[in-house]
């Protein structure tokens, strides 16, 4: 099943329908969740997204509104992350539909470029979070690295400061391994690694990170921040950091230099 194309995020779609199914069948949250066994306060917090559908609680709303299991299939077809937050949720879809990823990263390696033990030091090293949630982290962003690989990958430029290739995550065989695998992403068609050379001193990029994504029909970014992460489509708000993107590719090495870099810093971090 195919991801609707929509003008806004896949799970309000998914969200929206549910809202009206219930609303049709004459059912209040409260009467809803007594039919499914569910709390009427559960009902609410899915569908204003404050909670993301599982699929056995789709599968019940399927059973309860005679939907022939429509919740259900609609919920694979837009995306299988039950314990994903639904803004996670929207951008992995994004991901999946784009075809052009412009992504800069001043103080890390960017989640689709990261090795698996570069992702769990960077996931553990906050302190944050317990183990079993570091491992599905992981899990969920070693996932997403296959849109690379699928068989008409979007196009992939990522920007790095050079500071990321010397920040030491993990131990030194991690940032080696890191390194190497950068290398070896670089010689793929779809994919594109430029580093800002330290050289360059204060430069555009040091207000934060940002992805760029681009689709047949839409172009939309995304901004991360200590408390989660946003989807921005607003067509000014794209166009600014466009020209923030450009101003940082601006001082960014061309791609020779870049790799040249990069296997410099690959060098040193050896043991």
């Amino acid at each position: 099943m195919e991801c609707p194309r929509t003008r806004f995020p896949p799970s309000t779609f998914l969200l929206g329908e549910l809202r009206r199914a219930r609303s049709a069948a004459g059912l209040s949250q409260e009467d809803l969740g007594k039919t499914i066994s569910y709390s009427g306060s559960l009902v609410s917090a899915v569908e204003n997204g404050q909670r993301p559908p599982t699929r056995d609680y789709l599968v019940a709303i399927d059973d309860a509104l005679h939907t022939g299991g429509l919740f259900e299939r609609l919920q694979s077809g837009l995306a299988c992350f039950d314990q994903a937050p639904v803004w996670f949720r929207d951008w992995l879809i994004i991901e999946r539909e784009a075809t052009l990823i412009r992504w800069f990263e001043p103080l890390i390696v960017p989640g689709l470029l990261q090795t698996e033990a570069y992702a769990r030091a960077i996931i553990a090293g906050a302190g944050l979070v317990d183990t079993a949630e570091i491992e599905q982290r992981v899990a969920t962003r070693m996932d997403r690295q296959h849109v690379l690989t699928t068989p008409k990958p979007p196009s992939l430029i990522s920007l790095v400061d050079e500071c990321v290739l010397r920040r030491s995550v993990g131990d030194a065989s991690i940032m080696e391994a890191q390194c190497e695998h950068l290398l070896e992403l670089a010689t793929e068609s779809n994919i594109q690694i430029h580093v800002v050379p330290a050289s360059a001193g204060p430069h555009a990029g040091l207000a934060g990170p940002f992805i760029l994504a681009k689709g047949r029909d839409f172009e939309t970014a995304h901004l991360d921040t200590p408390w989660q992460a946003q989807i921005i489509d607003r067509r000014e708000a794209v166009d600014r950091l466009i020209q923030r993107w450009e101003a940082i590719r601006g001082e960014a090495l061309p791609t020779r230099q870049s790799i040249g870099l990069v296997e410099e810093v690959a060098k040193s971090w050896q043991t």
